[in-house]
């Protein structure tokens, strides 16, 4: 099963994908990363890695 990851090179912290699953992301002092990547069918993850405004999120 793949996991959603986010880049943390690329993430602005925009906080997008902690309000659309906030279940399976959190903020980490400024960068956004995925805590609980088991959670995801709980949410959309699909969603927050498409709006995500500098595609740092991918499957892995």
């Amino acid at each position: 099963m793949k996991n959603p990851v986010v880049d943390q090179d690329l993430c602005t912290a925009c906080e997008t994908c902690v309000s659309l699953c906030p279940d399976v992301f959190e903020m980490q002092g400024d960068k956004a990363f995925a805590a609980h990547p088991e959670k995801c069918g709980d949410c959309d993850c699909q969603e927050a890695m498409d709006t995500c405004p500098v595609e740092a999120i991918k499957w892995e």
